[in-house]
């Protein structure tokens, strides 16, 4: 169960990295006057970032079944994150 939660504990962290990304990408095309992320994929980001470090708080104060949930959810959305973000 340790190994699954610090999986899903790095996994968090680089959701928080692609946020920050995207936001200094956002920041830099408004600064610049060139295309950057649109509001859609800022918002994207940001939602993705609340449920991830959510699901990583439920998986770490967690136990059992709790905890494997948790890191279930940080999985997944940052799956879904990639897929629609990133490879789409």
């Amino acid at each position: 169960m340790t190994l699954v939660r610090g999986i899903s504990g790095i996994v968090a962290g680089g959701v928080l990295v692609l946020l920050c990304v995207v936001i200094g990408a956002a920041v830099m095309g408004a600064r610049r006057d060139f295309p950057g992320p649109g509001a859609e994929s800022l918002s994207w980001h940001v939602v993705a970032a609340v449920v991830v470090v959510g699901g990583q708080l439920v998986a770490d104060r967690g136990k059992g079944l709790a905890a494997l949930s948790g890191s279930a959810i940080v999985l997944v959305t940052t799956g879904v994150l990639l897929w629609t973000q990133w490879w789409g």
